[in-house]
This record gives structure tokens, C-alpha cells and sequence, in this order.
């Protein structure tokens, strides 16, 4: 029944050309690259990008691990986290197609959300806190008070992640969580189903792990570094980490592994600003750096499945892609890491919405 849902949909590209943006009609099956665009009110709206079926191989070689923990990659050598990626690349297939967020779900959009229905996110309610950076912070030591600069705030969230500079509606949201992000796919679902835009068997929601790689390496069948290849340099202007960017008044740089070249930010950079270049084959932006990612499933420390991984208790959501703050060894496309918690948020996590087959998450034990 769901392949049939996928088989009978396409959109219009020439209402695009009259500013009506994507319409969704009852057809053949979509090509890769086709916009489905959700209203979310006030002229806001978010594009998903139809990505098909297909084949990749997850996680990442031996070499690829050396060189992330290397001097260029700059990710701390001798723990546990490149082991998360599993021991060698896997086969895996996604089955159907899919529609998945260009960008990361943005301010502006989450704003909507939150103005629709009233939503209060964990990071606000009574006793929440959330992981932000902390200005007062100078340098990174090994013997003195502060040797790195993120710590749990409260008073702190998605309105204010503390970063010192005012907020842009294009910006991604952070400071929210995997709960956040789940309820603002099914509010998403709901309301563009009541408006007629949506068909039974699909919804709004996280994406699942399997969908999420497989999105990010943009249709190659090598496994690579990152979505353009094994060569860090051919990522200038394509993606938003660690780089030669100063702090907000400051004249110093976050001193470990960092990209030689500036990228424009020393912390968020606006949803797809690189554009084209920043894009993979797949139309996907900002996979690779800017925020990580929160995806439904439950981390398992021995390698992503391709199939949903859930569980009742002690869910830790994985989240995938490196952020801006991120040296380049932890912006891998195979570089995945477990949250505290469903409810845990943080200044370099965000989320990307995905359109697909429903997927189910069973009532989680408190």
C-alpha cells in the first residue's frame, strides 16, 4: 500500500513558474530533486526534496577513521567515537522514496509552530536546561578552570541559545530536542493533511538513520568522507565548521583542528547559504557541519541498521553530521553520536524534517 502512495505522486513544476509554488497530484511517480512545499502560514513555508530509491554503503573504512583523528581531521584520537560508525562500510537499501528537508528545520519555521499551537519546548519547561556556550570563556586548557566552553544553562532555549549576536529567521533552530522535533512533525502532518496536501500512509516526522546517510552522501555508491569526496579542501563554501572564524569580540579561534579557510561564521550560518556548491547530488544542504542532526532512532554504539531501532527505555536519539563549532573529523557523513536523552538539547543540535512512510515509536517508559 505505501509503494502505491509513492507510485501515484508528482508534482507540477510549472505552478512553481506561476508562484504557486509545488502542487501535489495524483500521477506517476516523482523524479529525484522534486520540491513538495508545506504552508506553514505568514508566507512561511518548507521545501522537502523527493529523494528515490537506492543503495550506499554505511559507515566508514579504516582510513577514514585514521585521517578524522589525524592532525588535518582534528578529532580526538583514543576513544570510543569513530567505533560508533561500526568496523568497516556496510551495504545498505532504502526501499522507497522519500522526501527530505533541503536544510535543516529553521527559526522561522519552528517559530510557526510554536505560534500554532502554543508548544513549550523541554529546554523551557519548569527545571529545564539546555547546553550552551559560554562566553566567558577564553581558551582551551588542559589544567585550568575552564577547558572547554559549553555547559548547561538555564533560562536558556531555541529563543535564546546564547550566542551573542541577534537571531535570524533563517538561522536553524537549536536548543531543541528529540521530543521537539517529533512533535513538530506531527503537528506539520496534521496541519497539512487538514489542507488537503497530504495523503493518508505518509507523514511529517524525524528522519529515520538509514534515511538520513543515505540522504547525506547524495547518491554515491563510494564511501567517502564526506559527500563530495575524501579531500577536506574541496569543502570550502560548501559547508559551515571549526575554520578560521573568530568568536564574537574576539581576536581567537577555537585553537584544536579546524578548517584553513574562514567560512564566513564563527558559529550557525543561515539554512543552505553555500546554495549550489553546498549541495550534494541529492539537493541536500548543510549534512556535513553547521548543526547536528537528531534522526528517530535509539543509538546503538556498534553501527547504524537499516531498519528503525527503538526501544522503552533509556532511548538515546542519534544525531548525525557534525556542527559548526566541529572540527573537521566529526563532520564525516559516517559520524554519529548518542544523546543523553529525548528530552536533552543542546546549542549545536538541531533537526531536518523528512517525508515518508510512518514510522512508529513505542510510548517510551518514564
Amino acid at each position: 500500500m505505501r509503494s502505491q502512495v509513492f507510485s501515484r505522486w508528482v508534482m507540477i513544476s510549472s505552478m512553481a513558474l506561476l508562484g504557486v509554488g509545488p502542487v501535489p497530484l495524483w500521477g506517476a511517480e516523482p523524479q529525484k530533486g522534486t520540491v513538495q512545499r508545506a504552508e506553514l502560514g505568514g508566507g512561511v513555508t518548507l521545501d522537502t526534496v523527493y529523494i528515490p530509491p537506492g543503495k550506499f554503503l554505511m559507515g566508514s573504512t579504516p582510513e577514514e577513521k585514521k585521517w578524522a583523528t589525524g592532525i588535518e581531521g582534528g578529532a580526538q584520537a583514543g576513544t570510543d567515537r569513530e567505533t560508533f560508525e561500526g568496523e568497516k562500510p556496510r551495504p545498505m537499501s532504502v526501499k522507497y522514496g522519500f522526501w527530505m528537508g533541503r536544510s535543516e528545520v529553521t527559526m522561522g519555521q519552528f517559530r510557526k509552530f510554536v505560534e500554532a499551537t502554543g508548544y513549550v519546548s523541554d529546554a523551557e519547561k519548569p527545571g529545564g536546561k539546555t547546553q550552551c556556550f559560554n562566553p566567558k570563556w577564553t581558551h582551551y586548557n588542559l589544567t585550568g578552570q575552564i577547558s572547554q566552553p559549553w555547559e548547561p544553562m538555564a533560562g536558556k532555549s531555541w529563543k535564546d541559545p546564547n550566542f551573542q549576536f541577534p537571531l535570524r529567521d533563517e538561522f536553524p533552530v537549536v536548543c531543541v530536542s528529540w521530543a521537539d522535533g517529533r512533535a513538530f512533525g506531527e503537528w506539520l502532518t496534521k496541519h497539512e493533511r487538514e489542507a488537503g496536501r497530504l495523503p493518508e500512509g505518509l507523514e511529517y516526522r524525524l528522519p529515520v538513520e538509514v534515511e538520513w546517510e543515505y540522504a547525506c552522501r547524495g547518491g554515491s555508491q563510494e564511501c567517502t568522507a564526506f559527500w563530495w569526496g575524501n579531500e577536506l579542501h574541496d569543502g570550502e563554501g560548501r559547508l559551515n565548521i571549526s575554520a578560521v572564524d573568530f568568536l564574537p569580540g574576539r581576536q581567537r579561534k577555537w585553537p584544536l583542528g579546524s578548517a584553513p579557510w574562514s567560512d564566513g561564521f564563527a558559529f550557525v550560518s543561515p539554512a543552505d547559504h553555500y546554495g549550489e556548491r553546498g549541495r550534494n547530488g541529492f539537493g541536500m544542504a548543510d549534512m556535513c557541519g553547521n548543526v547536528w542532526e537528531v534522526v528517530l532512532d535509539h543509538f546503538d554504539p556498534k553501527g547504524g541498521h537499516e531498519e528503525l531501532l527503538t526501544t522503552t527505555e533509556g532511548y538515546r536519539p542519534v544525531c548525525r553530521g557534525g556542527n559548526y563549532f566541529d572540527v573537521p573529523g566529526n563532520a564525516r557523513c559516517a559520524v554519529r553520536l548518542g544523546l543523553a536523552g529525548p528530552n536533552y538539547s543542546d546549542s549545536r543540535d538541531g533537526f531536518r524534517i523528512c517525508l515518508g512512510p510512518a514510522r512508529t515509536v513505542p510510548a517510551l517508559k518514564k
